[in-house]
């Protein structure tokens, strides 16, 4: 097993998300690889709590564990009973994954009817959310809110994230800073983390490429005549690792240390360069940890 691979910046441990092929692999064999190659976590699917002592037998922490399968919707749903079955789901959850050692829970705030007003979703996650507090102050577990803006999610933007932070009031609920998902949508990474900092329990290491010449072309606002959407993208840009974007990782990590945080930085590969083949992801996962390892 090879030393722990960790950002030069802040000396954050550097971790993997499971996706792609590599989710496919035996954990035994995907443990075995991560571990000798320096890789100090993993964030898995809610589908793998059975398989946490596997992967601490084969030298890896659990970064996250996504707390839903196929529910995620169900908690900002319009039917009342749909939400309250969802929060009990959760409740079932956490209480199971903590037993097991699972500490973070992975969430992205997804809405189940994408036409609703955004202000009627946010009171329902407000209701479904806040019905957890409780099962995760007894269990010493948090959320780790990612803000993926797709199915007209919640807590993607500073303006979501401050109201819903502001509604639980509680050090439970905490943020998965990823800067590739606030750079396509035009928000500058460096601000929102100076201003969320003290929030973030955990950083997905992936990155954004803008595209100059797409977005001459295209804009923002409409979907191109003629030019096809980019792999793992948008007309006028694509995610990539980290490095390959805009992301600037020193200021974002320096400001991260500054403010106390001393989790893991996982690398979630979405890239066309890498994505598609075991040996392509792998590949990915190094140059992204070599990268990380030099800010």
């Amino acid at each position: 097993m090879s030393t722990p691979a960790r950002t030069r910046t802040g000396g954050f441990p550097i971790g993997l998300r499971l996706t792609g092929e590599f989710a496919k692999a035996p954990v035994a064999d995907t443990a075995t690889w991560a571990a000798a190659h320096g890789f100090g976590c993993v964030d898995i699917w809610a589908s793998h709590l059975a398989a946490v002592p596997a992967w601490r037998a084969g030298g890896l922490a659990v970064g996250t564990m996504d707390l839903f399968g196929p529910e995620w919707t169900g908690m900002l749903s319009a039917d009342a009973g749909r939400r309250r079955a969802t929060a009990a789901l959760g409740v079932q959850n956490i209480r199971a994954a903590a037993a097991a050692g699972v500490k973070l829970f992975f969430i992205v705030m997804l809405a189940e009817d994408e036409k609703l007003p955004r202000k009627e979703t946010f009171g329902y996650m407000v209701e479904t959310y806040g019905a957890l507090r409780d099962v995760l102050a007894a269990t010493g577990t948090k959320l780790s809110i990612e803000g993926w803006p797709g199915c007209n999610a919640q807590c993607c933007n500073p303006e979501s994230y401050r109201a819903f932070l502001k509604e639980m009031n509680s050090p439970q609920y905490g943020i998965n800073f990823d800067p590739s998902h606030l750079i396509r949508m035009g928000i500058d990474p460096l601000r929102f983390v100076n201003e969320f900092a003290p929030h973030v329990v955990h950083v997905h290491g992936k990155d954004t490429f803008i595209d100059p010449e797409r977005l001459y072309n295209i804009g923002t606002e409409q979907a191109g005549v003629f030019a096809e959407g980019l792999p793992w993208g948008g007309y006028f840009w694509r995610y990539t690792i980290p490095g390959a974007g805009q992301a600037p990782w020193t200021k974002l990590l320096t400001t991260l240390q500054s403010a106390g945080f001393r989790g893991h930085v996982s690398i979630e590969l979405e890239d066309v360069n890498y994505n598609g083949t075991l040996e392509g992801e792998r590949r990915g996962f190094i140059a992204s940890r070599d990268f990380l390892k030099s800010v």
